[in-house]
């Protein structure tokens, strides 16, 4: 299950976890963050819809942190927060759900099958976080969670912070905080690794040579990246946190405390990835170890996740 913020690379996301044959794509939830809640909603429904994916429960959740007012990155992914491609209004219509009942019963259902879910956040963790609160015997039975978030080394939104927790990091912290007193299992997927896999202007050249909505919406995407950016070369950001699923070995990652700084004034929402050596005299230190130990990306094969994605998306013409 997908929570999104539908954004260009989500959108990037969603075909990968729409299409490929090894993941079973359960139900999405929505929440503000890279654009308002409406434009998030619409964008979602209008990928799923093309590309017959009519079958995915979609949920609408939370329009606005929990504590700040939302802030959205319309300059990045474009007016409607999907590069403004001008598609036809989708129609499909959202699940009847609120986002938090729809995860809810997507767990649920997944655990008492015996088949425990992995919940994949690309967005601002509020849904999650309400999710944790509301429904904390439910949250326990997540089989693992990945979550495209924060950075032990990189930033962006602030010189400290990623956008996704820099968003809501009260919402990043509670998620954290629930995963370890429930025992799940978190994977951060951050901006050490995010802006390595790239699809670049000849892979875009030889999608539009595909007669499929994917490869057609696929490009349009990436494409769009490359001329707001002045690039030969464009990230598909949050879809790579989905591919890392399917070829888990193309990721290096390192269990470490993680923690979220939500009080600094120059430094609130920066995910504080804790790399010293504990077997040293840490008594000096009045913070102690982070209680939520999570796997974080250190290093990625790039070109190995970007091949993952285009193949996925080009089809058997690829």
């Amino acid at each position: 299950m997908l929570d999104v913020d539908t954004g260009v690379d989500d959108a990037c996301a969603l075909l990968l976890a729409a299409l490929h044959p090894g993941l079973d794509l359960r139900a999405v939830s929505c929440v503000g963050g890279n654009a308002p809640l409406v434009d998030v909603v619409r964008n979602t429904l209008t990928v799923l819809g093309l590309v017959g994916r009519r079958d995915v429960p979609v949920g609408v959740g939370a329009a606005r942190p929990l504590l700040e007012d939302p802030v959205d990155a319309r300059h990045v992914h474009g007016s409607d927060g999907m590069a403004d491609l001008g598609l036809p209004v989708p129609l499909l219509e959202p699940d009847p759900r609120l986002a938090v009942e729809l995860l809810r019963d997507t767990v649920a259902a997944a655990a008492d099958a015996g088949t425990p879910l992995t919940l994949v956040p690309l967005a601002p963790m509020t849904n999650i976080a309400l999710f944790a609160r509301l429904y904390p015997a439910v949250f326990a039975r997540i089989g693992r969670i990945v979550f495209m978030g924060g950075g032990a080394n990189v930033s962006n939104a602030t010189a400290a912070a990623e956008f996704n927790v820099f968003h809501d990091p009260e919402a990043a912290a509670i998620v954290l905080d629930a995963c370890a007193v429930h025992g799940v299992a978190a994977t951060m997927y951050g901006l050490d690794v995010f802006y390595d896999p790239l699809v670049t202007d000849e892979h875009v050249a030889r999608l539009r040579e595909i007669d499929s909505a994917a490869a057609q919406l696929g490009a349009a995407l990436v494409s769009f990246h490359h001329r707001r950016f002045a690039s030969g070369g464009a990230t598909i950001g949050d879809a790579g946190a989905v591919a890392m699923l399917v070829c888990p070995d193309a990721v290096r990652t390192e269990r470490l405390p993680v923690r979220v700084e939500l009080t600094g004034s120059f430094t609130r929402g920066r995910t504080i990835v804790d790399r010293r050596d504990w077997t040293g005299d840490l008594a000096h230190d009045p913070h102690g170890l982070a209680p939520a130990q999570v796997d974080v990306a250190l290093e990625i094969n790039g070109p190995w996740i970007a091949d993952v994605w285009l193949r996925t998306v080009g089809g058997e013409d690829w």
